[in-house]
């Protein structure tokens, strides 16, 4: 592996994910920086990493990575600072809050040599890869529509902190269920293919002291006709999340709580079990792999600029047909 100096921008749970995750694989050069002064000291403590206190310090050492793992109003400056600084970045989902500035960055990355990541992480969990191997493999024939569905109560997601100061509960950070559940949107554009068309009824539907929507029913009309559904929601007290695949001649189930991918076929009328497993983490894991071997010119993202622009100009679709009543074009 080469000598990879890698910077985390943002500290929080998803930062701090990466940063253990990072270490796991052997990235030695590894720093962060946060505004938080408090959370920066504690990750520097317990990882034993450099901890920066000014960020244009910390990008003229020239890391080879930046990781951008704050609110999405945030993203787009921050990686449009790290790219100036000649760094290729990893944003984590959603890819910004609205499109402004997107094109910016994805052309100054090209210009550049530099590569965006996005972080779609399921796209990594070995159940959802087999399940886009089964659609592409014909064995339930032609994909005719899907259904997606992730639910937890927003208290229940971050337990350790106030979830009325989290930048979900916020408009103003870029929050609301929509797109920072876009997870599932993400996913079914890739099992499915490109979408077309859109429409969602959203709104807030319970007593959480939130300013934004926490209840999503989305729509959307993929090329060649197909067609998905996607529930999302931060109200629902137990946990689900599930995606199904229906083909002419058969259904894929993947349970993500299950940890079970499940596989019917019309010609023998039987379900079977295809996998079982993967921890919560792994994803993450294979996920922090994979940019790894882009930075050292090993591979390509999988979920690059363009790849993230396509979710985020679908899960915006989504926010705008909800205040219309409309099927929003994409």
């Amino acid at each position: 592996m080469k000598d990879l100096k890698i910077l985390v921008v943002g500290c929080g749970s998803i930062g701090e994910r990466h940063i253990k995750n990072l270490l796991s694989l052997g990235i030695k050069k590894l720093s962060a920086y946060d505004s938080d002064a408090k959370r920066l000291k504690y990750v520097g403590e317990k990882y034993g990493v450099e901890i920066e206190k000014n960020l244009e310090s910390a990008l003229a050492k020239k890391p080879d990575g930046a990781l951008i793992c704050t609110p999405p109003v945030n993203h787009v400056p921050l990686a449009r600072q790290a790219l100036h600084a000649g760094a290729n970045v990893f944003i984590e989902k959603p890819l910004s809050h609205s499109m402004d500035g997107v094109d910016e960055i994805i052309e100054e990355a090209e210009k550049k040599g530099l590569i965006i990541s996005v972080g779609y992480n399921f796209r990594f969990h070995p159940g959802m890869r087999l399940v886009k191997k089964i659609i592409e493999s014909g064995e339930i024939g032609k994909v005719m529509f899907g259904r997606a569905q992730a639910e937890q109560y927003l208290p229940d997601w971050r337990p350790w902190q106030d979830y009325r100061k989290s930048y979900t509960a916020r408009k103003e950070m870029g929050g609301g269920i929509i797109l920072d559940g876009s997870h599932e949107i993400d996913y079914m554009r890739w099992l499915l293919g490109n979408v077309n068309e859109v429409f969602c009824f959203a709104g807030k539907l319970s007593p959480l002291e939130i300013n934004v929507e926490d209840t999503a029913s989305i729509l959307m009309k993929h090329e060649k006709n197909k067609l998905s559904n996607v529930h999302i929601d931060f109200v629902r007290r137990d946990y689900s999340r599930m995606c199904e695949i229906v083909g002419e001649e058969g259904t894929v189930v993947w349970s993500f709580p299950a940890g079970s991918v499940r596989v019917f076929l019309a010609k023998n009328k039987k379900w079977r079990n295809v996998y079982r497993g993967c921890d919560w983490n792994r994803m993450y894991v294979e996920e922090m792999r994979h940019f790894i071997k882009c930075l050292e010119g090993k591979d390509r993202p999988e979920v690059n600029g363009e790849e993230g622009k396509m979710t985020l100009e679908i899960a915006l679709a989504a926010k705008l047909s909800a205040k219309t009543g409309r099927v929003v074009r994409v």
